[in-house]
């Protein structure tokens, strides 16, 4: 198990290597964009993706030569190793890649590291508002220097709630009926800009279907301020697979179970 002393200085490390990449994409912001499709014509992926992936990845493997990377934009088509054995990097260079196309707005960049399948440190950088949330697990979480305080443990009826907008309209999980008795309903288009929300009790709970690069880093940070990262139907989370997740207060989470089993 890796010690206290190297974590602190891999933390150290991550933090300053994430405000350079905000800086890479502020200056990449200015320049034009090289946009390609993925999975469909909504699922986009940018020169910029590229450049702050392939900055991250090659700083990780200087300050954690052993460890291994799984990063959306190399991970995308590939076969994971399903396992989390050693130190494995999760990473995603833009979150909300069609926001920042789009809207030049409302995406993240994000890092996480799990030790032994334990989800241990932390990062997701609102590039757009120069905040950086972060956690070492055991010792708190963190939006720049100020800690976090656990949000209020809403119920569904008295929290605002994000759900993706396709999964409601298809209202998978019964998802529709979770919306209809939320106190309202917000989108954002963007897994770590509304796992933020949920970090800041703006949101009661948030509900996807996430690749590993979505909530890896949420759910150490959340898990950290005592909020519940799970299925939606209350299964375990395999961080290395794409599940429906349900990021959350503990009794919102209750309510929603009720709601899908």
């Amino acid at each position: 198990m890796i010690n206290s002393e190297i974590l602190e200085r891999l933390d150290q490390k991550v933090q300053e290597l994430l405000w350079s990449v905000r800086e890479q994409t502020i200056g990449l912001m200015n320049t034009p964009l090289k946009v390609d499709t993925k999975s469909s014509a909504n699922d986009l992926v940018t020169n910029v993706d590229r450049q702050n992936e392939r900055l991250i990845r090659n700083r990780l493997l200087e300050i954690d030569p052993s460890a291994r990377i799984v990063g959306e934009e190399e991970s995308f088509n590939q076969k994971i190793n399903p396992d989390l054995n050693g130190n494995v990097w999760i990473i995603d260079p833009i979150d909300g890649t069609l926001n920042f196309v789009k809207q030049r707005d409302h995406f993240a960049i994000m890092v996480a590291l799990y030790c032994d399948g334990a989800p241990t440190l932390g990062y997701i950088m609102d590039v757009m508002n120069k905040r950086l949330y972060h956690a070492w697990r055991g010792h708190g979480a963190y939006v720049n220097e100020q800690r976090l305080s656990t949000p209020a443990n809403s119920s569904l009826a008295d929290s605002l709630i994000a759900i993706n907008g396709w999964q409601l309209i298809k209202n998978n999980c019964h998802q529709q009926e979770i919306a209809q008795q939320a106190a309202g309903l917000r989108m954002y288009g963007s897994a770590g800009i509304e796992i933020i929300h949920v970090l800041n009790g703006q949101l009661g709970g948030y509900t996807s279907r996430l690749k590993p690069w979505d909530i890896a880093t949420g759910r150490v940070i959340a898990e950290e301020l005592g909020l519940l990262v799970k299925t939606i139907d209350d299964q375990p989370l395999n961080v290395l697979s794409s599940n429906t997740v349900l990021v959350a207060t503990k009794k919102v989470c209750q309510d929603i179970w009720q709601i899908t089993k």
